[in-house]
């Protein structure tokens, strides 16, 4: 039977409503570079690990792949409460630690010296730490362990897999780029493709091109992000979407934008590729994450210093 969680409330931050805001759970290795650490974990085990945290309490971890993305976050909390004080319907961060809380004070200050505003840090003795995601309310997760990241999609979680790597803090605001199928909608049509090739597919899309497309892995988080967007006008929004697609926009195009308006999921700019390298339109883009889950685009993503999220 699995442990209970030890949860570190950081009184420093103001408590966001679980059952309003949106839950956003990080894993340390996702929000700070801790691939020294990690190894040294791997190959002298726990203790070591633990000593090592604990000789380096008061030393800040440098930032890791998601760490922009949770600032823009919270300059998102800023802008929605200059607008609205009394406002509930704010991002929350959680970090997510399969460590003892012995070896998590140094994740603590870490955050306190970057001024992070997170309100709870969970150290979960368990293996499965996904276990704890629903009971905490969250609405995306990411991790840098692919095992957590298949364990919370299982879970019915919107999760990612983050590759550690050297990023550029962006400016704000808030820049999220989504792929299309099998991240926003399902992998119904790519399913197509593999077994007909590209007519098969164009001809399926032909057919159910007034039909909406099924909702993918991260469908649910997108739509809580766009109902964040609408509480701002256009031009004074602090986030802007992006729909980053292989589909062509002549023959694939049509069904996907009516299966956003369908959905009444506001995207502020869409770029159909036509299976074309996403790098360099995402190197002009900047986002402060990218969704997708084809390796080979997330690699030239991190070719050009985005900071990527692969969805398995």
């Amino acid at each position: 039977m699995a442990e209970p969680e030890s949860t570190v409330i950081n009184t420093n931050v103001k408590q966001k409503d679980p059952s309003e805001a949106l839950v956003i759970a990080v894993t340390t290795r996702a929000i700070f570079n801790l691939e020294e650490e990690h190894k040294l974990y791997l190959e002298k085990g726990k203790e070591e690990y633990t000593r090592h945290q604990l000789a380096n309490q008061d030393k800040p971890l440098p930032p890791g792949t998601a760490f922009a993305f949770i600032q823009a976050v919270q300059y998102v909390n800023e802008k929605i409460l200059e607008s609205n004080p009394a406002e509930r319907e704010l991002f929350d961060i959680l970090v997510l630690s399969n460590n003892s809380p012995e070896s998590g004070v140094r994740i603590i200050n870490s955050a306190k010296h970057y001024g992070l505003e997170i309100s709870k840090f969970c150290f979960v003795s368990d293996e499965d730490s996904t276990q704890y995601l629903k009971s905490h309310g969250v609405k995306l997760f990411l991790s840098a362990d692919r095992t957590d990241v298949c364990n919370a999609l299982r879970r019915g979680v919107s999760a990612a897999l983050v590759f550690q790597q050297e990023v550029q803090a962006p400016s704000t605001p808030l820049r999220v780029v989504f792929d299309g199928d099998a991240v926003l909608f399902s992998d119904e049509t790519d399913l197509i493709f593999q077994e007909q090739g590209l007519e098969g597919a164009l001809q399926y899309e032909r057919e159910m091109e007034a039909v909406p497309i099924g909702e993918g892995p991260l469908k649910a988080f997108a739509m809580h992000l766009g109902k964040m967007r609408k509480k701002f006008s256009q031009e004074k929004s602090p986030i802007r979407t992006y729909l980053v697609t292989a589909r062509s926009g002549r023959d694939m195009g049509i069904r996907a934008i009516k299966t956003l308006r369908e959905w009444g999921l506001p995207i502020d700019e869409a770029f159909f590729m036509d299976g074309a390298p996403k790098g360099p339109i995402l190197a002009q883009i900047q986002p402060h994450i990218f969704f997708d889950d084809g390796l080979h685009n997330i690699q030239g993503a991190q070719n050009v210093g985005v900071p990527s999220a692969w969805v398995p």
